[in-house]
């Protein structure tokens, strides 16, 4: 019997985060120079001591079942629990897609009940955090839970575009409002839960029979047993955690790394984080230019000037080249006296000697792919 277990939710499509998606599932997108979103849900886990995880992919998973492989960066290559790709098609129900958060652990029921445990946490696999999952455990046994959600603290003015859940003093959670146009709380929901499995099993056989519902834990799962007068408690995260979901989102989360007043840091021995590319460490420049304030990761050639930057492995930044407040994916090579300003350049473009691409502070950041590229330069000839 494991005490608990992690189900990590990795098939997000993510839409709107444009030609950073093509070809990957949101969770695999790199980050922060030598990372993947998805290091960070499970170095917490490993930093937790939760060492049975399930992960659940869906869409274009190839690159993130690479990248996971078997797990032996976070700990989790093990005989006794250890990491396990879920994919729909080897899932209980013989094969459908998942139709909805709650649907995709009620496919997997059958693997969480090889482990036994009491707890089971269900987490994401898109978002940019570092929490202790033990706190939050705590949490739970001491106020004898069915159900603990962590929660973040937001903006007022930006309560309504979240889950909003309202409390007693105590934390219990009485109502839960999905993206209210007037909001009582600012408590936001982090899609984070942990339950009571037992508890758990039961709503989710329930819900599979319900052909009204979207299976879905914010819109039926945590409604229902607050009509069943369930105890569900929120748990108060205090760190730094943003949901990369949008472009600008991104490119945010990314310039925060460079922020020194910045809550998550990549540094912290206690909260280390871990990526399949340990191999290559952070903030190493095998040929200097000019770099300010700036995040260079192993094998960069800076010939330039790299400014409030994100620079992934094996970039090339030629002489006279200015890159000021962006991303630069793996293998990049940016041409002699070209500006890169407020871009997000992917994987092994090649930059051609002077373009100028600027994007105003006012306007989304700038995805380059190749095609993307040369939709740009084409423009830039016919003015």
């Amino acid at each position: 019997m494991k005490e608990c277990v992690g189900m990590l939710l990795a098939g997000g499509e993510g839409k709107r985060l444009g030609n950073l998606t093509k070809e990957v599932a949101k969770p695999a997108v790199h980050f922060g120079g030598k990372y993947r979103i998805i290091d960070f849900t499970l170095s917490n886990c490993t930093n937790s001591g939760i060492h049975t995880l399930g992960v659940m992919t869906q869409y274009s998973p190839l690159e993130l079942n690479k990248h996971i492989g078997n797990g032996k960066p976070w700990d989790l290559n093990r005989q006794d629990g250890g990491v396990t790709i879920l994919s729909p098609y080897t899932a209980q129900s013989g094969g459908s897609w998942y139709s909805g958060t709650a649907d995709a652990i009620y496919q997997n029921i059958h693997f969480i009940d090889l482990h036994d445990p009491e707890y089971v946490l269900v987490i994401s696999g898109d978002h940019i955090y570092q929490m202790d999952y033990t706190e939050l455990l705590d949490k739970h046994k001491r106020e004898n839970a069915d159900v603990t959600i962590s929660v973040i603290t937001v903006p007022w003015e930006e309560a309504s575009r979240f889950g909003i859940l309202n409390t007693t003093e105590d934390l219990r959670i009485y109502e839960f409002d999905e993206k209210p146009k007037e909001p009582k709380s600012n408590l936001a929901s982090m899609g984070i839960y942990m339950f009571t499995w037992k508890t758990l099993k039961t709503y989710l056989l329930e819900d599979a029979n319900n052909k009204y519902s979207s299976h879905d834990f914010g819109k039926d799962i945590i409604p229902a047993m607050l009509n069943d007068q369930r105890k569900l408690y929120a748990y108060q995260f205090k760190g730094y955690w943003k949901d990369v979901g949008t472009v600008q989102s991104y490119w945010e989360a990314n310039m925060d790394l460079l922020d020194e007043d910045w809550s998550l840091s990549l540094s912290n021995k206690n909260r280390r984080l871990y990526s399949n590319d340990s191999d290559f460490p952070p903030q190493y420049i095998a040929e200097s230019g000019v770099v300010k304030h700036s995040l260079i990761n192993s094998g960069c050639w800076v010939f330039g000037t790299v400014e409030n930057s994100v620079l992934f492995q094996h970039v090339v930044i030629e002489e006279g080249s200015y890159v000021h407040q962006s991303i630069i994916h793996p293998g990049v090579t940016v041409g002699k006296n070209s500006t890169l300003e407020r871009v997000i350049v992917m994987e092994n473009v090649e930059i051609p000697e002077g373009t100028y691409i600027r994007i105003e502070n006012d306007k989304e950041p700038l995805v380059i792919d190749e095609g993307k590229l040369i939709e740009v330069i084409q423009q830039k000839k016919e003015a």
